[in-house]
């Protein structure tokens, strides 16, 4: 999933060798913290928030049935 958000986010931003993403697991969910150059947050935000969005929302539909919920946390 990790390999997923990486991969989105490189592809919406102009500095994408400054994007990391962190992968924290707890008992009951995964988060995954999304940290790109400050020029670049407008990007993955997007209008309204609708690119941020759209990325939890292709992260939601790959997590598996029955598994741990995954979060997107833009840092």
């Amino acid at each position: 999933m990790k390999e997923l958000v990486l991969f989105l986010a490189k592809s919406l931003v102009e500095h994408p060798d400054e994007v990391v993403v962190t992968e924290t697991e707890g008992p009951e969910a995964i988060i995954l913290e999304l940290n790109v150059a400050q020029d670049d947050m407008g990007k993955i935000i997007g209008k309204q928030g609708r690119i941020a969005k759209a990325i939890r929302s292709v992260v939601k539909a790959a997590t598996e049935k029955g598994g741990k919920p995954v979060f997107v946390e833009i840092q």
